[in-house]
Formats: structure tokens, C-alpha cells, sequence
């Protein structure tokens, strides 16, 4: 029986990077970029005020105060959008407004609060003294011409988008999302618009994977539910492998086990797909299939609603990550000190639904409820999954733990 870890190598291994295509900006939300982004302007483009206010010599008004104001001469008034038509000169202010580029000769703003003065005067009362580049944006101090703005492998959030936007980039190389052929099976299971008989459960991992699926940044396809008997199954995965073409990435859930109406390995065996592995020594989640036909990746994940969606977490994203050319693949994990005592089987690694937050400067955790692999409310209340290691029996508070965050 494999390891997690090595488990998830060997996944890796085939997991092969997709190819690229260009999109609107407003389309690559969420996408990965497949390609260096370098600034083609400095930004801001020039030197700009802060704050509505007056552009001033520092050297004028060094010595302004309330009692003491110094006055300067308005010699001209730029709004945003407009360029400046004079230079400050000795004893001369112009009226500012936030954003309008700075002119020749001014080294300081000064806020509009801090002066005085008719606004249709053509002088203006210095109630304060400034120093120089007070409230003044250096041109280039968000973005310098020609400086790496984005790598590839950036998974591109509204910040980015922000970033591009004022670049004037309208298209983005990206790396194509591939498609996910999502399979649940078993005799009990009835979808969302079909009448419930009392003998049926509704199908929830078809659902929770294509969610999940998409968060990954791939493209979900529900093939719909396969019975219990080898010819249905094998008929929807052959549907499964037929909408994705040449790649992509089938999932189905349940049917992984050792009982009588677990067809999955038989049927891959028929369907000619490679089984790499059957099993992984965790807790939820050991009857774990990963095989390969052509450059598309199989998945067979249990059938309890838990089981199914931390084996996608740390088995099928990280392989969704990688085609998509993300970087990192992986979510981030940190150490956490356990609030609670917990047993655990000393055979298998255990990934248990947990709930991390900082307090003191220090990450603390705890469970999220009941543990049992078919209670999804207790993964529901969990932004985290507490790993608990192979060998080790007892864990008390106090102690530290790994913890894999859920929500980066």
C-alpha cells in the first residue's frame, strides 16, 4: 500500500501541462498565466498628487503656520486628466487635485485642509509646512517600464487583472483548462430532479467534485450515475473517456472497494486503463484507484461524501494544478498547536476535518465534529485538514501538528 506522498509523486509523474490559448482579460479571471508579463509603461506615468490640494516649493513654505500663514499666488488649476501649462516659480502654488500629474518646480503638496483662502481667490493661505514630497506618487512607484510584472505559472486574481488592465493588456496567454469527466455509481443513488424513493440517497459527489473541479481552475463534465453491474459501468466510463478526447481527466466515486458490487478495477482492466495504484494508507479515503489511458489520467475515488473529496483534494487538484501550468500545485501548509486531545489507528496517515485560526501570533486547531467519513456537515464547518502521521497513536493539546489549509 502506498504512501500519501508517494502516492501523489507518482501521480505528478503523469500529469502533463495542457497547451495555451489567448483570452479576453475578462475571461482569464481564475486562469493561469502561460506567459512572462513585463510592464509597458511605468505606472503611475508621471509624478502625481495624493490629495486635493496646492503644489508648492517646499522651500516656500517651510516656515508656514497657523498663526504665521504664508501666502502664494494660484497661477494656475489642474483637474485629473489634464497636464500642467506652467512651472512653479518662487512664491507661486498651483491647485491640485488627486491624481493630476505634478509641474515643473512643485516638490510638495499641501492637503487642502491645511490652507485657507475664497476658493475663487487667486492666493491661497499655507496654514502649515510641508516637507518635501509630502503626498507626491514618484513616477514608476507602483510599476517600473519594462520590470517582470506576472510569471508563468500565476493564477490571475482581480489584483492581476488590475494590473493588466492598466498595462492596456486586453488579451492573456493562458493555459487551456482541461475537462473533468465526473462519474458517481452505485444502485442507491438518484440525481437531483429524479423522485426519491425511500430505498435511494441523492447523488452529493458528483456535485461536491465538480465543485471542486472547477476551484481547481478545470472544466467539469457530469456524465451521470452508473449502476452496480460491470456493463453500465463500463458503458459510462467509456462515455467518460469519449467526452474528453485525446486528454483530460476522468472521476468517479465509489465501486473502489473489495465488496460485491465494486466493479471499478474489473472494468478498468476490460477498458485496457492502466492501473497505477488501488490503494493509499490514509484515513478517509485507502481504496483509492489512479490509472492512465493515453495522456488521460482515471481516478476512482471511494464512495462515502468525505472519502470523495479529501482524495480529490490531495490527489486529483495537485494534478489539475500542474496541467494547468499552476505554480505552486500545491495548497500552503503550516504547523498548528492542537487544542484537543485525539486517537487515531497507528497503520495509516489521518486527515481529519479541522478548524485553524490565529491566536497569540500562533496557529491553533481543532476538529470540526464527528469524523466519520459519510458526515460532509463536519467537512462543511472545516477550512483545514489536521494530518496526523502513520505510527503515532496519541495526540494531546498542546502539541504541534500539520495542517493543509483548504482556503488558498
Amino acid at each position: 500500500m502506498l504512501t500519501v506522498d508517494a502516492a501523489q509523486k507518482l501521480i505528478l509523474d503523469h500529469a502533463l501541462t495542457t497547451g495555451a490559448e489567448r483570452v479576453s482579460l475578462m475571461n482569464s479571471v481564475g486562469r493561469v498565466l502561460a506567459e512572462e508579463v513585463h510592464s509597458r509603461r511605468d505606472q503611475p506615468p508621471w509624478d502625481n498628487s495624493a490629495m486635493d490640494g496646492y503644489a508648492v516649493r517646499c522651500e516656500d513654505v517651510k516656515t508656514a503656520s497657523p498663526q504665521k500663514p504664508v501666502s502664494l499666488k494660484i497661477v494656475e488649476e489642474i483637474p485629473a486628466g489634464y497636464l500642467p501649462k506652467h512651472t512653479i516659480k518662487q512664491g507661486e502654488a498651483a491647485r491640485i487635485m488627486t491624481g493630476a500629474p505634478l509641474p515643473e518646480g512643485a516638490d510638495t503638496i499641501v492637503p487642502q485642509e491645511e490652507t485657507s483662502g475664497d476658493e475663487n481667490q487667486k492666493c491661497v493661505n499655507i496654514l502649515s509646512p510641508g516637507e518635501k514630497g509630502n503626498y507626491i506618487r514618484t513616477k514608476g512607484m507602483d510599476v517600473a517600464s519594462g520590470s517582470l510584472l506576472m510569471s508563468r505559472g500565476t493564477t490571475l486574481r482581480p489584483s492581476h487583472i488590475g494590473i493588466l488592465a492598466s498595462m492596456g493588456k486586453s488579451l492573456v496567454t493562458v493555459y487551456r483548462r482541461p475537462k473533468v469527466a465526473i462519474l458517481a455509481t452505485g444502485n442507491e443513488l438518484a440525481d437531483l430532479d429524479d423522485v426519491l424513493s425511500p430505498e435511494k440517497i441523492l447523488n452529493s459527489n458528483s456535485y461536491a467534485v465538480a465543485a471542486q473541479t472547477l476551484e481547481a481552475g478545470a472544466e467539469p463534465v457530469l456524465v451521470g450515475i452508473a449502476k452496480d453491474s460491470p456493463v453500465d459501468l463500463k458503458n459510462k466510463l467509456v462515455e467518460a473517456l469519449s467526452a474528453l478526447g485525446e486528454e483530460g481527466v476522468v472521476v468517479s466515486s465509489g465501486g473502489v472497494s473489495v465488496g460485491k458490487y465494486d466493479f471499478v478495477k474489473e472494468v478498468y482492466q476490460q477498458l485496457g486503463i492502466e492501473i497505477k495504484f488501488w490503494k493509499v494508507a490514509m484515513k478517509p479515503g485507502s481504496p483509492l484507484a489512479f490509472g492512465i489511458s493515453g495522456r488521460r489520467l482515471v481516478f476512482g475515488l471511494p464512495g462515502n461524501p468525505v472519502s470523495s473529496m479529501v482524495t480529490f483534494e490531495l490527489f486529483v487538484r495537485p494534478a489539475l494544478r500542474k496541467i494547468v501550468g499552476a505554480s505552486p500545485i500545491y495548497r500552503p501548509r503550516v504547523i498548528a498547536t492542537l487544542t484537543e486531545a485525539i486517537k487515531k489507528a497507528p497503520e495509516k496517515s489521518h486527515f481529519l476535518r479541522g478548524w485553524v485560526e490565529i491566536r497569540d501570533h500562533q496557529y491553533m486547531v481543532r476538529t470540526t465534529g464527528i469524523q466519520d467519513s459519510n458526515v460532509l456537515s463536519s467537512m462543511m464547518a472545516a477550512n483545514a485538514l489536521i494530518i496526523l502521521p502513520e505510527g503515532q497513536i496519541e495526540f494531546r493539546p498542546g502539541e504541534k501538528v500539520e495542517v493543509h489549509l483548504l482556503w488558498q
